[in-house]
């Protein structure tokens, strides 16, 4: 079990890394729909290339974070009645959950898009509107992102297992710290620190 933890600890560290990463984009994201939004009011023009990278940059926000919001264990829950099982039980409905639907339709899904997104590559896909971008990099965001998901899936049922055998923490138990926002409050504030 302790090689499987120290595994699940190193996919930790990664969606870790990545998710600390993906927050960089929420402002970048913000910043362009800003500056798109700012240039069509006062200039009253407005570019495809500039809306369609809002919505990569939605797309990336969303599929790279995956894994992440899951090692926070701040997807979306419906407790109604996991909430009133002991931590047991409710490691043991996530096991089977992870087991049952989400591994499998992560799998799943990882595996049909990869075509598609090599069909977009070796036909040098590109938006069909005038300025727009080349659509392979946001396909690919698909398959990449659930990669990650799948790994911190792994991670997630190595902890509660380990938890269920008496060897680990209850993984369930919400952290205690500063949330996603205020990270990245804390970042930008050192940033401007060191400048």
């Amino acid at each position: 079990m302790s090689i499987l933890l120290r595994l699940s600890r190193a996919i930790d560290r990664i969606n870790e890394w990545l998710g600390q990463g993906v927050m960089w984009l929420v402002l970048v994201a913000v910043l362009v729909s800003a500056g798109n939004a700012l240039v069509r009011k006062l200039f009253h023009t407005s570019s495809n290339a500039f809306l369609e990278i809002q919505w990569y940059l939605f797309a990336a926000i969303f599929m790279l974070a995956a894994g992440y919001t899951f090692l926070r264990n701040e997807h979306v829950r419906i407790d109604i009645f996991v909430g009133r099982l002991t931590p047991r039980g409710q490691n043991l409905v996530d096991i089977i959950g992870i087991l049952l639907f989400m591994l499998p339709m992560a799998c799943l899904i990882l595996w049909l898009s990869w075509p598609i997104v090599m069909l977009s590559i070796h036909s040098g896909e590109m938006s069909s509107n005038p300025g727009g971008l080349v659509r392979w990099p946001v396909k690919l965001l698909l398959p990449v992102g659930l990669s990650f998901l799948v790994l911190q899936a792994l991670s997630e049922l190595i902890k509660r297992i380990a938890f269920l055998a008496g060897q680990g923490p209850n993984p369930l138990e919400k952290r205690r710290g500063p949330s996603a926002e205020e990270e990245l409050a804390a970042a930008i504030k050192a940033q401007e620190a060191t400048r």
